[in-house]
C-alpha cells in the first residue's frame, strides 16, 4: 500500500502520520505472520536505524488504539500483532509456532457468545499442528 493510502487512512482515523507509524503498519500489511515487536524491530532495524524499539512498541500502541491493528494474545511467551481487523479466528502451530488466519463468519461468532452477552467482535484460537508439520 501507498504511504499516501496509509496517511488517509491514519486522518481518517484520526492518527498522526509519522515516520515511525507508517513503517510499522506498512510492515504488518506486507508480513501476514503475525509478528511480535521485537520480530518487527529487527525487520525495520536496517532501513531505519534511528528507531528504537520503544519507537516500534509506541506506533504498535498508537495502531491498535487507533483501530488498525490488532493484537494476538495466542503465544504465552510474547505478544503478537495483525493488520487484519475483521473477525477471523488464528491457529498456531506447536511445532513451527507459525500462526495461520482461518475465516469466522460473524453469526458462528454470535453463537459462541453466552446467552444474554452482547456480542461486539470476536476471536478465535486453535492449537495443533499445521499442514507442513504433519508430514
Amino acid at each position: 500500500m501507498a504511504e499516501t493510502e496509509i496517511t488517509a487512512i491514519f486522518e481518517k482515523h484520526g492518527i498522526r502520520p509519522t515516520q515511525q507509524r507508517i513503517a510499522v503498519y506498512s510492515y504488518l500489511l506486507a508480513q501476514r505472520n503475525h509478528p511480535s515487536a521485537d520480530t518487527i524491530y529487527r525487520a525495520l532495524a536496517d532501513i531505519y536505524p534511528v528507531f528504537s524499539r520503544t519507537t516500534i512498541y509506541n506506533s504498535l500502541n498508537a495502531l491498535v488504539q487507533a483501530g488498525l491493528v490488532r493484537t494476538v494474545n495466542i503465544c504465552a511467551e510474547e505478544q503478537r500483532f495483525d493488520a487484519d481487523v475483521d473477525d477471523h479466528g488464528h491457529f498456531i502451530c506447536e511445532k513451527c509456532r507459525e500462526i495461520f488466519d482461518f475465516e469466522v463468519s460473524s453469526d458462528v461468532l454470535e453463537r459462541l457468545c453466552p446467552t444474554g452477552y452482547r456480542f461486539s467482535k470476536g476471536d478465535v484460537f486453535f492449537s495443533g499442528v499445521c499442514p507442513g508439520c504433519c508430514g
